[in-house]
């Protein structure tokens, strides 16, 4: 892989062992990282009314990672189009298709470094398994794809080619996440016991799809969300966060999903217990809970996490994102805050201003995007010595997510059993 894991340190991943290296690299102290000229990345999807294409190029643009110079931002021929002149496309490099994107891309001497992929979760297969085949870097968004066996082909045609598949997980690119992560991968709260991670929302508390709303029309259309709903939407992100900070793997799940707004046939809310890997060989199984709702109403993005030990714990909230709780069994409650003193190097590599000037959303989408244009440079083999490491999700980690997602429908569908987590 070209990235090393999350929380590598843990498990068969402690150093020494047989997986992925984990040595600690030195980091720029905050506001003064290496900024290498800008790549070049092509867009398919985001056009005009999408949220989400948006924020990634703000996100893309905020360290001038790279410079949007080709796209096919909608499905439809005539919008893709329209959308790329909103954006300055030049004519030849603002495509109709996303076939005909990839295609000429991957024939021109000055093809784009990479693409990102913000289209609806459907199309995420075909579009990333045709940019790979033509040979392109791909960073997509998640969920991956819509089932385990597309994530496993997309993960093997990159690694087949040497090219880099991240997976934009956004909300483990936030400074204090990766702080949570050192703690718990250098052993501060002990052994994990529990975990508590929890994501809740309440824009679809009616039936918002009715209205037109693009957004609320295809995540609760099954054809094109998938199987999951609330589960797959945002409980996908939980596990990804679960995994981000504890390196801990879902061995089982047990679900239990409804679809609460009459006349949706995907869940909107689910409530899971998880079974652990232990974190050692024949050591005791660290339990947690997942919550995952889309019609709490009055919730914006309560995405939660909170970590125990055997010697302490830890809280977080993507709402106060800037500071990190954790306890002790013999000390006071610390709260440890973004850019201020007694953080970690991964803290300080995800960090652009100094405390007290909040860094958000946009920002934590952009240490992914950063991350992964380390691992393109990388790839084609640049020096990349002077900028600093940061860990992204990649094809791995997209691929256990979907596998979450498939299994949690699942349990759910069989009335709330215990499934095992398989390859």
């Amino acid at each position: 892989m070209l990235a090393i894991p999350w929380a590598c340190a843990r498990g068969k991943d402690r150093p020494g062992g047989a997986g992925y290296p984990c040595t600690p690299i030195p980091y720029p102290p905050p506001m003064h990282h290496t900024t290498p000229s800008p790549l070049t990345y092509a867009m398919i999807g985001g056009g005009r009314g999408a949220f989400i294409g948006e924020v990634h190029r703000k996100a893309i643009a905020l360290d001038s990672t790279a410079s949007l110079v080709a796209g096919c931002l909608s499905s439809t021929p005539e919008k893709a189009r329209d959308s790329g002149r909103d954006l300055g496309l030049a004519d030849d490099r603002n495509y109709a298709t996303w076939q005909e994107l990839a295609a000429s891309e991957s024939n021109r001497d000055d093809r784009v470094d990479f693409v990102s992929i913000v289209t609806p979760n459907d199309s995420h297969y075909p579009i990333a398994k045709g940019c790979l085949e033509a040979g392109l870097h791909v960073v997509m968004d998640k969920p991956m794809t819509h089932t385990v066996a597309q994530a496993r082909e997309l993960g093997e045609i990159a690694e087949s080619k040497g090219l880099v598949l991240a997976v934009t997980y956004n909300y483990t690119g936030y400074p204090m996440i990766r702080e949570a992560a050192r703690l718990v991968r250098e052993g501060a709260i002990g052994e994990v016991r529990k975990v508590f991670v929890e994501y809740h929302q309440g824009w679809l508390a009616t039936r918002l799809e009715e209205s037109g709303q693009k957004q609320a029309d295809w995540r609760t259309d099954p054809t094109r969300a998938g199987l999951g709903g609330s589960i797959g939407d945002i409980g996908s992100h939980a596990e990804n966060l679960l995994h981000a900070v504890t390196g801990l793997e879902i061995e089982s799940v047990l679900t239990d999903a409804t679809a609460f707004v009459e006349g949706r046939t995907i869940d909107d809310d689910a409530a899971m217990l998880l079974r652990l890997t232990p974190e050692r060989p024949g050591g005791p199984t660290p339990k947690g809970t997942l919550t995952c709702s889309q019609v709490c109403v009055g919730e914006a993005n309560n995405l939660s996490i909170r970590v125990y030990g055997t010697r302490g714990g830890l809280k977080w909230r993507q709402e106060t994102p800037e500071t990190l709780e954790v306890t002790s069994l013999d000390g006071p409650l610390r709260t440890f805050a973004r850019g201020g003193p007694g953080l970690g190097d991964e803290a300080a590599a995800a960090t652009r201003i100094p405390g007290g000037h909040p860094e958000a959303f946009i920002e934590a989408f952009a240490n992914i995007y950063r991350a992964a244009a380390r691992a393109i440079r990388a790839a084609r083999g640049e020096d990349v010595s002077g900028i600093p490491f940061l860990p992204f999700p990649t094809a791995a980690d997209g691929a256990r997510g979907v596998r979450f997602i498939e299994t949690a429908v699942r349990s759910s569908n069989e009335g709330g059993v215990w499934l095992k987590l398989t390859d």
